[in-house]
């Protein structure tokens, strides 16, 4: 399981904090600061996801997420324009979407959105590190980062909207009816959802990649351990026999009882 440091949890919280006041001005800069000092405590500590195995189920793997959804999406946006795609929005309005996609996973008011998973076989069986907050109304995540902005009088432009909205792309099933159409007046007339999409699918396989890679470590690291005990019990073991009186009848008992099943 990935981890995170104190120092690189504080790093990050840093961080997204500086790209807020570089990026932003005004009342809009304002209130968005009033809105994350309100969260700042359960903001920093807030994963990203419930399962180990989907991307950063850890202490701080909120932040971590929208960092590299904001880096990569900045990336793709250059991309795009690079290879002739249209580009009809700010860097701004990118960043603002990019930042506020899942907001809604820092959870209400009040309540947390994730909260630690206790059932040990949850933990164990299903990598549930984290679990809904039960004591939450239900909204998509979408919809809770669109309140969250609204109760915090933070605007945003209509292809902010858009690209928020849509960055989950089709694993959103409210998104179909943006995302295909039959009908060429309604499809997007922005890059700014695809753009966000891909950069948000990015993070997600990336992250995924990263805990696959500790996981596969850990594992390797198991292994090798197992390896050393079992080395160690049978030279103890063939110790025992070779001093036995009885010889192969002993270590024919002992293969018996211990000996691996056939």
């Amino acid at each position: 399981m990935i981890t995170l440091t104190e120092k690189e949890i504080l790093s990050n919280w840093e961080e997204l904090r500086g790209i807020i006041n570089n990026t932003f001005e005004g009342d809009r800069l304002e209130n968005l600061n009033k809105m994350y000092d309100y969260f700042e405590d359960r903001m920093v500590l807030a994963p990203a996801r419930g399962k180990e195995h989907f991307h950063y189920a850890m202490v701080g793997g909120y932040v971590a997420h929208v960092l590299h959804v904001v880096g990569f999406a900045v990336q793709l946006k250059d991309l795009w324009e690079k290879n002739g795609g249209k580009i009809d929005f700010t860097d701004e309005e990118l960043i603002f979407a990019a930042m506020h996609h899942d907001l809604g996973k820092v959870g209400d008011l009040h309540n947390d959105y994730y909260v630690p998973q206790e059932s040990d076989w949850h933990r164990k069986n299903k990598g549930e590190i984290y679990t809904h907050n039960g004591d939450l109304n239900y909204m998509t995540v979408t919809d809770r980062a669109v309140f969250l902005l609204g109760h915090f009088n933070i605007p945003m432009s209509e292809l902010e909207y858009l690209g928020l909205r849509l960055t989950d792309g089709l694993y959103e099933q409210g998104n179909e009816s943006y995302l295909k159409s039959y009908f060429p007046q309604n499809n997007l007339k922005s890059n700014i959802a695809y753009i966000l999409h891909q950069a948000d699918m990015m993070a997600t396989h990336i992250e995924f990649n990263e805990w696959e890679r500790s996981n596969n470590a850990s594992n390797k690291r198991v292994q090798e351990s197992v390896n050393k005990i079992k080395q160690a019990t049978e030279t103890t073991t063939n110790k025992f026999i070779s001093s036995d009186s009885k010889g192969e009848n002993a270590k024919d008992l002992f293969d018996e009882l211990f000996g691996e099943k056939k």
